[in-house]
């Protein structure tokens, strides 16, 4: 990937930028749609801007207006995307409602410990009883094959319709903010009211992730639509970061969901 690209994102994300590189390549000398596992919001913020600076069209879903994990397609100019294309499943979680309680992270494990990578799952959701996964499509039937239980409760995964697709009862809260930096530490204090000092301690402790991966460094530096999971907190998401101000503080927004 060329330079000029590189230098606007961070060095770590070298391999995506490659990946969506070679996406809209393929799409480009073949003529065709391609279409991506899933990608957080982050990867979807970087593969539409090297999408918009290929000249390339690309669209994304989730399998609902507000998803988080969505699966890119990138297609010619001839091509008029349909739903079917992004080639989603959504799967319900059937167990006994009235005697257990599931949690995200439950089901996020047992999933995982199937085997498959977390770009193979989208959104996990609830409305506080029935549970929902998104996945692609062509893994539906190994999923549903693999799960009798999550955690010590009996459970098993059935094909449902996205028409019967439940509303999510969490609510992202937009908060402005200005920071002296966009350190790890500093977003996770700020959007959680915390001290400095508690927040480091958090991260050094492995109770934090960013987009979804185990991070322990306080001073990592955050960008547009990276998401900071904190555990028993909830969730941050960097939406926008706008110029400084008269003090040299940087003006953001982040939408907090609490838990």
């Amino acid at each position: 990937m060329d330079e000029n690209v590189l230098q606007h994102f961070r060095p770590d994300e070298a391999p995506l930028i490659d990946a969506v590189g070679g996406w809209i390549q393929q799409s480009q000398d073949e003529y065709r749609p391609v279409l991506t596992n899933f990608l957080n919001p982050r990867q979807v913020y970087i593969a539409t801007t090297l999408a918009r600076r290929a000249d390339v069209p690309v669209q994304f879903n989730g399998g609902h207006a507000h998803a988080e994990m969505q699966r890119a397609l990138f297609y010619p100019d001839y091509y008029e995307p349909v739903a079917k294309d992004f080639e989603l499943a959504v799967l319900r979680v059937d167990y006994p409602v009235k005697f257990a309680t599931l949690h995200h992270s439950q089901i996020l494990g047992t999933l995982l410990g199937t085997g498959i990578e977390r770009e193979i799952l989208g959104d996990i959701l609830t409305d506080g009883t029935t549970w929902q996964v998104v996945t692609e499509a062509g893994m539906a039937d190994y999923l549903t094959g693999q799960v009798d239980r999550i955690g010590r409760v009996k459970a098993r995964l059935q094909l449902a319709d996205f028409a019967d697709l439940v509303h999510p009862l969490s609510e992202w809260t937009a908060e402005g903010a200005t920071l002296s930096s966009l350190r790890l530490d500093n977003i996770v204090g700020t959007g959680f009211h915390l001290s400095r000092h508690r927040a480091k301690e958090l991260i050094e402790a492995g109770h934090v992730r960013l987009n979804w991966a185990e991070t322990q460094k306080p001073d990592y530096e955050l960008d547009v639509a990276d998401i900071v999971s904190v555990r028993g907190f909830g969730r941050i998401r960097l939406d926008e970061v706008g110029g400084r101000t008269k003090k040299d503080k940087i003006r953001v927004t982040l939408a907090v969901l609490q838990k």
